[in-house]
């Protein structure tokens, strides 16, 4: 069975030094910076950020 991805476009805005840093990374590691970023939203706790902000 052939899955599609559920596509949404995003565009950030990256102060320069961040922009730099990004693609910098990914001249080193050699992955797109598509993928870079992919992985760090998986890597976001969703539920403890839920639970810290309940207490506040």
């Amino acid at each position: 069975m052939n899955k599609k991805w559920a596509t949404k476009r995003l565009t950030i805005n990256l102060a320069s030094g961040e922009a730099e840093r990004l693609e910098k990374y990914c001249s080193i590691t050699g992955r797109p910076a598509t993928d870079v970023i992919r992985e760090l939203i998986r890597s976001l706790t969703v539920e403890e950020t839920l639970n810290a902000d309940s207490k506040q």
